[in-house]
């Protein structure tokens, strides 16, 4: 069988979910025993968010292979539980620094370079790539909104798929937006059908509509819907909000989006077996605990920042029977002194990555803060970095203790590796992607892994500084976690604290909604034992 084409559209605005869409579907699909790859296309002209800022544009995902991509690719991977690499994420910038290279090259012979061919061309190359011999179904997400100028390319490009593909071969789904009038309540379908019109005039005929809601749409409206926009009634589909993010895939199975898709692609499935899903959405939905989880961190006023690591700690939550409570700090307003006041009830703190020296202190002091009290800490990163900063300040006594990114100091705990000192570009040399790590005998993450040796992301350039080690280590820190040769260090941990560990890498990215990662669950489990201590 040829691999198919599902495309997802989003109109009206932005927002819609157009993500958990194609997520949902690709689960679905999955179930069903259809082998799914999914891709995002992205207009801004970045060429990744790697050097986007968190507020601009959210938390950057990063793949097994290293590449800096959309955080809706955390979103498939957690629906789907398949790796992607960073041909599953292409912006404007990917596209026309590709076209521009070749042209430089030479490689279009002296022709005009246009939109149309060169551009939609590449576009495209990027879409046939994913057909490989594995993949039976290719869904394939337009970022932004039908109308934007940025995205018309795209638009353009998959109009020609569906050309250049055999009847049968591709499916357009499109997310508009049913708007509620406010007082009135009245549902309104009138916006979905000038999007809908919108992409017509662009060549294409969506064959699906997701259409989002927070009420149920009537039958009179998805007639109405069907009508004017030239599609079956059937193909009308209600996304309407859900009580958890997990839930929307059963949702949309019990709105028939899989099986309209699969006899739109003409594909021969069984019905999709949900019933672990199903069982995992109850037990997240019924928890009986609720645990107060501090996470400390430079930018908390925009939550997407740190997406994969609210949705580990739920995940991991589920697993502990409880609901995990996330208490927003902002590491720059947070001192010594107001610590106890504003980390007070939390039964955990975690304090994910994050770059350059703005809200370090902060940090810093959360950290002091649960060791000092016995609180169950999770150091993620730039997270891990401080609890050895703080470590070598008031255990070890070097209070000029820091790291080489933010000041020159006599104990720069954290540092470039000889390799990476003439490293100066932002953007530059990082380890980034999967990287071996070698866990400690009778250490709590190998206890928790249940692994000598394990695989982790990485998205970082600053290092454990080896000069140091050996002070630490007499201090009375545990170096539980080193790469395969010994060099660099992975995971710390403190035997005499309660739960005290610091990832260098990025356990958030490997999480997924049915099997935890390993060291969230062991801290949520640590939470809610500290949460119940403190109430009996």
């Amino acid at each position: 069988m040829s691999t198919k084409f599902v495309f997802v559209t989003g109109g009206v605005v932005s927002g819609l979910g157009k993500g958990i869409c194609a997520a949902s579907l690709g689960r679905l699909l999955k179930q069903r025993g259809v082998r799914v790859r999914n891709q995002k296309f992205d207009p801004y002209i970045n060429v990744d968010p790697g050097t986007m800022s968190p507020y601009q544009h959210g938390e950057v995902f990063v793949t097994e292979d290293g590449a800096e991509t959309d955080l809706d690719l955390g979103h498939y991977e957690r629906f789907v539980d398949e790796d992607l690499t960073g041909n599953s994420s292409v912006s404007s910038g990917k596209i026309y620094w590709s076209v521009l290279n070749r042209e430089r090259r030479g490689d279009y012979l002296g022709a005009t370079v246009q939109i149309i061919p060169h551009i939609t061309d590449e576009i495209k190359r990027r879409i046939y790539a994913m057909a490989e011999e594995d993949v039976d179904v290719v869904i394939t997400e337009i970022g932004g909104t039908v109308g934007d100028i940025e995205s018309q390319p795209f638009l353009e490009a998959i109009r020609q798929v569906a050309a250049e593909r055999p009847q049968g071969d591709v499916v357009f789904i499109h997310v508009p937006l049913i708007v509620q009038i406010p007082g009135s309540g009245e549902l309104k379908s009138k916006p979905t059908q000038h999007s809908v019109k919108e992409l017509l005039s662009l060549g294409i005929q969506p064959d699906i509509l997701v259409c989002r809601c927070d009420v149920p749409i009537t039958e009179d409206i998805r007639r109405k819907i069907a009508l004017f926009c030239n599609v079956q009634p059937d193909c009308v589909i209600q996304n309407a909000t859900a009580e958890t993010l997990y839930e929307v895939p059963l949702l949309m199975a019990k709105e028939g989006l899989d099986e309209v898709v699969c006899r739109k692609l003409g594909l021969i499935t069984h019905q999709p077996d949900l019933r672990e899903w199903s069982a995992m959405v109850k037990r997240e939905k019924n928890a009986r605990k609720r645990v107060s989880i501090a996470l400390v961190g430079k930018y908390t006023q925009l939550h997407d920042a740190y997406l994969s690591v609210v949705e580990s700690l739920n995940h991991a939550g589920t697993a502990n029977d409880a609901v995990v409570d996330i208490r927003w700090v902002d590491s720059e307003t947070l001192t010594e002194a107001s610590a106890a006041e504003r980390l007070a009830g939390c039964s955990g703190i975690l304090v994910p990555g994050g770059f350059g020296d703005r809200g370090i202190e902060g940090m810093i002091a959360a950290v002091r803060y649960a060791r000092e009290h016995c609180i169950p800490y999770f150091g993620i990163c730039l997270g891990m970095q401080m609890a050895v900063i703080e470590f070598a300040r008031h255990v070890l006594g070097w209070a000029d203790a820091s790291s080489s990114e933010f000041s020159s100091t006599a104990h720069p705990v954290i540092d470039l590796m000889p390799d990476q000192v003439n490293v100066t570009a932002k953007g530059g040399t990082m380890r980034l992607g999967r990287y071996p790590c070698v866990l400690a005998e009778g250490s709590r993450s190998r206890e928790l892994y249940g692994a000598a040796e394990i695989s982790e992301r990485h998205r970082h350039r600053y290092e454990f500084n080896n000069d140091f080690r050996a002070e630490m280590q007499v201090g009375g820190m545990r170096l539980a976690g080193l790469s395969p040769d010994g060099r660099l260090v992975e995971i710390i941990e403190l035997p005499d604290h309660p739960w005290f560990v610091g990832a260098q890498f990025h356990p958030e990215f490997k999480s997924r909604p049915d099997r935890p990662h390993p060291l969230f669950y062991g801290f949520i489990k640590a939470s809610v034992e500290k949460m119940e201590a403190d109430t009996q």
